[in-house]
């Protein structure tokens, strides 16, 4: 547990937004290994005035990792270049399927072989026979728990699969499963369910391995596909989270797709992730977020707790020229929860915690998200402040924080290594 000392001390720079001199700063290595080389590139968001937050006290937020360093955390001085300051919307443009595309398609940031989609030319298994009408809840769960490459043969036109019951990947799927909608499929969860579920150490899909939380697979990607009001309000599987997506071990990425409408349980102080809830991956390495949207407009984003879009604890990110607007963190009383409270309410788009792990943005736009606490946009918290947080080309604009800010960085709360590294990118 820190000092009381150094507990105050960042209550005191929570409040007036600076650091004191009697604030300590502790140093810790940065995680390497997830970090891809950079390239630089343009990226501009929606239009709308910067909203304003108000400071005013809470309790350091603090995940469920580790104990925590007794120091109070090291500066937060913004460092950051120059980057257009205009915010001109994005075009959206459509699929060959009929459906808008996702991402940012002014997002330039070089995507790696393995943040890309999966070739899925040669399916292991279709589901549907070219109708509408076979195209169900039920050929989807079985699917996916037999893994493999899966694509979709619902007809010429795009298609709503209503989920009856969440499709979850039993641990001996095959080192792959791969769910490619075409640019056609919606799956969605009515409201009422989680849509998609993997977990390696769940053992109701099968005994892996002693070390389930780290091992390689299943990989399990998603791509050219819409999921759409997704729910797990009420599941409490791993703690909960996770409304269209929870994922514990192996790899996960997310590629092409859109997140629209999804929810989690509206407190709860480390609960989140309305779109994508993520808790370990094979040797730390990153989850890849690409060319992805999560809302895109007034009345489509993703709401929960913490985390509008994603939430983790102790797992790096990739974001590359995606795009997050109109999420919200709508739970009360941060993390830990002050008393008399239920907790959450950080990270309008992205909620993460733990110890050593990386978050990268790329030519990503993320605005008009909304913590009812803190971090309008990102919610970044490295207990043990070896974490890094790194922006590059991206626009982060009009993300609210209505209760705690950290000085310097709008839309963002950071404790981690060092500060943000923010480059080529416009935060407003």
């Amino acid at each position: 547990m820190p000092s009381k000392r150094a507990v105050l001390c960042l209550l005191s720079c929570l409040v007036t937004g600076a650091l004191l001199s009697g604030c300590g700063t502790s140093k810790g290595p940065a995680d390497a290994s997830s970090r891809v080389t950079p390239t630089s590139g343009a990226a501009t968001g929606p239009a709308a005035a910067a909203s304003t937050s108000a400071a005013r006290p809470t309790a350091e937020p603090r995940g469920r990792a580790t104990a925590k360093p007794t120091t109070a955390g090291p500066s937060r001085t913004p460092r950051h270049t120059a980057a257009p300051t205009t915010h001109a919307k994005a075009p959206r443009t459509v699929s060959s399927g009929g459906m808008p595309t996702a991402g940012n398609p002014q997002g330039h940031a070089t995507v790696p072989a393995a943040a890309r989609a999966v070739d899925s030319s040669h399916p292991t298994r279709t589901i549907g026979d070219g109708t509408a009408a076979s195209c169900t809840s039920a050929a989807v769960v079985a699917a996916v728990a037999a893994g493999g490459v899966i694509t979709f043969s619902c007809g010429p036109r795009p298609v709503v699969i209503t989920m009856d019951a969440t499709a979850k990947v039993r641990n001996a799927a095959g080192p792959r499963v791969v769910l490619d909608g075409g640019g056609k499929v919606t799956l969605s969860g009515a409201g009422k369910r989680r849509i998609l579920y993997m977990d390696t150490c769940d053992q109701a899909q099968g005994w892996t391995t002693s070390h389930c939380q780290d091992q390689s697979e299943p990989e399990l990607t998603v791509q050219n596909l819409t999921f759409a009001d997704g729910n797990s309000t009420g599941d409490t599987a791993e703690g909960g989270g996770g409304g269209a997506i929870l994922v514990r071990g192996g790899r996960f990425k997310a590629v092409n797709t859109r997140f629209v409408r999804n929810r989690c349980d509206t407190t709860g102080p480390d609960l989140g992730g309305a779109a994508i809830r993520v808790l370990d991956q094979y040797q730390d390495l990153p989850v890849y977020i690409t060319d992805s949207t999560f809302g895109g407009a007034p009345g489509q984003g993703g709401s929960c707790s913490n985390g509008g879009a994603l939430s983790s604890i102790g797992v790096s990110w990739v974001v590359l020229n995606s795009v997050m607007t109109y999420n919200s963190a709508v739970g009360n009383g941060a993390n830990p929860a002050r008393g008399g409270t239920p907790g959450g309410g950080s990270g309008g788009a992205v909620y993460t915690d733990g110890n050593q792990y990386t978050v990268r943005i790329d030519g990503s736009v993320i605005s008009h998200n909304d913590a009812k606490e803190g971090g309008g946009a990102l919610f970044f918290v490295s207990n043990d402040h070896t974490g890094t947080l790194t922006i590059q080309s991206s626009t982060l604009h009009a993300d609210a924080s209505h209760g705690f800010a950290t000085a310097g960085f709008p839309g963002i709360f950071f404790i981690g290594a060092g500060k943000p590294d923010v480059t080529a990118s416009s935060l407003s």
